[in-house]
């Protein structure tokens, strides 16, 4: 019995070597592939950047006057509306100033008031004079032809004409006074405008030490306390900052996009923007800036500033705006904006893995393959961009090389526009496969089912 079971055993033995022999040579001279195919498809390339939240309207909230915080009316996070008071800084001075100024200017009102009184003075002196001197003319006119008439003496004459003489000079010296009395009214309204220009001075910096916002927005930064002493910043020192207000009806997202794909970057493209802080969600936007700035990665420092020359790798500023704005957006938030640069429909497309350069062997002018040698003169040809076809051959499947354009590049796909049409089979793996493969390499479908490496169990 024991014999029986080896003799089968041994049967069995030989009948499986000579099954795999058979297999053996079947399958030598194939290349084992993974192939896929052409096929039509709507495809979007798209361009990611990294960043944060932004609002597109931000202000640093300064110290305008010099002094001690008597009061924060705002805290970080409040919202706050134009023109709400923020924060106030000791006025005692200014104060002060503003009040001495309004008195000045009221004490240069009664003083003008006297000026106006004496001007309208010196008018009915005029006046009066301008009448005294009309009747002494008359009189004069009226002796002058009795004493040509030998009818008055020559004394009542001259006292006529000395009286006359009189009332001229009166006339002028009231003039005189009523020229100075004017001039003494505009010199005491010029003094008047200068002690209101003064007074706006002192109305300014009594202003400047109550902060107010500029527009409606939220708080996000306050680095000071109440009793804390501000300055005002000058040529080349910064001064305080009291807050940060950020306008959050219109928000963006401020991105970094590789110098590789900034050239598909536009303004007006749409995006999708995900926050790190709110998974799941994606709010949609829009370019807005495209910078024309390269930033070096590691410092972020424009290549135009910065001192020394370096290969380093390279992004461009975007800012992406939010179409609405959401509440639960903060500003600093780490953001991802995915930019669609281009959208084709039913176009042909093929796996990116699948597009190869195949450097095809020289040949002569009969089509011969010959080798490449200087002493021949034979130039070597030059990579061709393009894909393996699977093409039954006489019932074998060979991986023939076909050249092809291209098109838009999507996540997984590319769009090809000649060389193959929809339906061909192609060659899309491995990669190490592909890099050796030759053109009319005789091929074999590797229907090996693809196992997914569990890297948590391998690890544990």
């Amino acid at each position: 019995m024991t014999k029986k079971i080896l003799i089968a055993v041994g049967i069995l033995i030989v009948v499986g070597g000579v099954i795999g022999l058979t297999v053996m040579r079947a399958q030598s001279g194939y290349t084992k592939v993974i192939t896929g195919k052409v096929v039509r498809q709507d495809l979007a390339s798209v361009v990611s950047g990294t960043g944060q939240i932004k609002p597109k309207t931000y202000v640093n909230i300064g110290a305008t006057a010099f002094g001690r915080i008597t009061h924060l009316y705002v805290k970080e996070g409040d919202k706050v509306k134009t023109g709400q008071v923020l924060a106030t800084v000791e006025n005692v001075q200014p104060e002060a100033n503003v009040d001495a100024q309004k008195a000045a200017i009221d004490a240069a009102k009664t003083d003008i008031a006297s000026y106006i009184a004496a001007e309208n003075t010196a008018k009915a002196n005029l006046e009066k004079a301008q009448a005294s001197l009309e009747q002494a003319k008359f009189d004069y006119d009226r002796y002058v032809s009795l004493y040509n008439g030998k009818l008055v003496s020559k004394q009542d004459f001259d006292a006529k004409k000395s009286a006359y003489d009189v009332d001229v000079a009166s006339v002028s010296q009231c003039v005189a006074a009523l020229a100075q009395a004017k001039a003494q009214t505009d010199s005491a309204r010029g003094h008047l405008g200068t002690q209101v220009a003064t007074l706006r001075s002192d109305e300014d910096s009594l202003n400047k030490t109550v902060s107010v916002a500029p527009f409606n927005g939220i708080v996000t930064n306050e680095p000071v306390r109440e009793g804390e002493t501000v300055v005002v910043g000058i040529q080349n020192a910064q001064g305080s900052t009291l807050m940060t207000l950020a306008d959050m009806s219109v928000i963006t997202a401020e991105v970094k996009v590789d110098e590789t794909d900034i050239v598909n970057v536009a303004m007006g493209q749409p995006a999708d923007v995900s926050v790190d802080a709110l998974p799941g969600r994606v709010f949609k936007g829009h370019v807005t800036e495209v910078g024309d700035q390269a930033l070096l990665r590691s410092t972020g420092v424009a290549t135009s500033q910065s001192t020394s020359g370096t290969e380093e790798a390279k992004d461009f500023k975007v800012v992406v705006t939010i179409d609405q704005a959401n509440d639960e957006l903060r500003p600093g938030l780490s953001a991802t904006a995915k930019i669609t640069t281009a959208k084709k429909e039913n176009i042909m497309t093929i796996p990116i893995q699948a597009l190869t350069l195949y450097t095809p062997p020289a040949t002569d002018s009969k089509g011969h393959v010959v080798t490449v040698s200087a002493s021949s003169g034979t130039a070597a040809a030059k990579p061709q961009q393009g894909v393996f076809v699977v093409r039954n051959q006489g019932g074998k499947l060979r991986a023939v090389f076909v050249p092809v354009a291209t098109g838009i590049t999507g996540a997984t796909d590319i769009e090809v526009t000649s060389g193959v049409q929809p339906g061909d089979e192609i060659v899309t793996g491995t990669y190490r496969i592909l890099r050796g493969l030759k053109d009319n390499t005789p091929v074999k479908r590797d229907t090996t089912p693809l196992v997914v490496k569990d890297t948590d169990s391998s690890s544990s």
